[in-house]
């Protein structure tokens, strides 16, 4: 009795302890089974994130680069001879060159002049121009896209300016791609002043010219013709130096 009292109650210990192991055999088999479940559901997720990241994107938009990558020192871009017949006695026979915070895209100069006659009265004239260079975007389209579109726009800004009278605008040929005129008379600082304006385009560079002047002491108000013969003349240098600035 003795010895058989430990190996019964090793049996009953035994019998015992099975079902507890099938008890946490089954509960490790639902847990492995949500794990499962959890590790399909991840290959899924993977498996998207993948075909995502095979999908092929869009290529980033492009236009071509603009046509001119500089500008000339707007000073330079007139002839002197030009200058003494447009200006006579200027004030500064180098000119005046614009403020700009960035040259590459801006630059402009005048010249201003009072050409005394004594008795005959006085004629003064004064003489200014810019140059606006645009570059291709792909946002906003190409260089010269961009640049004709401005020509729109400073032509417009002539059109309605304020106190004008008797504005005459049209298109013209012959001064860059792309070119109007705009001419009006003004009163400014009560004397009469006529203006003589040239907007042009030379593929991504947009060049606005204003060639006014006034007469003093008895002397005549400058022909509107005479200036704008004298605006359309200064626009094809400053064109023509564009390109010679870029070869």
């Amino acid at each position: 009795m003795h010895r058989k009292a430990p190996r019964i109650a090793r049996i009953l210990t035994c019998a015992v302890a099975v079902p507890a192991l099938f008890a946490v055999a089954g509960c490790s088999s639902d847990s492995g089974s949500g794990s499962a479940s959890g590790s399909d559901g991840g290959t899924k997720k993977d498996q998207g994130a993948d075909t995502a990241k095979q999908t092929p994107s869009a290529p980033p938009a492009t236009v071509p680069p603009a046509k001119f990558a500089k500008l000339p020192d707007a000073c330079k871009a007139l002839a002197k001879k030009t200058i003494e017949e447009l200006v006579p006695k200027a004030e500064k026979a180098a000119g005046e060159p614009d403020a700009s915070s960035d040259p590459e895209k801006r630059r402009g100069c005048s010249w201003k002049g009072l050409d005394d006659k004594g008795q005959q009265g006085s004629q003064y004239h004064y003489l200014t121009f810019s140059m606006h260079r645009f570059e291709s975007n792909p946002a906003l389209g190409t260089g010269e896209k961009r640049a004709e579109e401005q020509v729109g726009k400073n032509v417009n800004k002539f059109q309605g300016k304020e106190g004008a009278k008797d504005i005459r605008s049209n298109a013209v040929s012959g001064i860059g791609d792309q070119a109007s005129t705009v001419s009006y008379g003004a009163r400014e600082g009560g004397t009469d002043f006529e203006h003589a304006v040239v907007v042009t385009r030379t593929a991504n560079v947009v060049v606005t010219l204003d060639y006014n002047g006034a007469g003093y002491s008895g002397a005549k108000v400058p022909a509107s013709a005479e200036l704008m013969k004298g605006a359309q003349k200064a626009a094809k240098e400053v064109v023509a130096s564009i390109a010679t600035a870029n070869k």
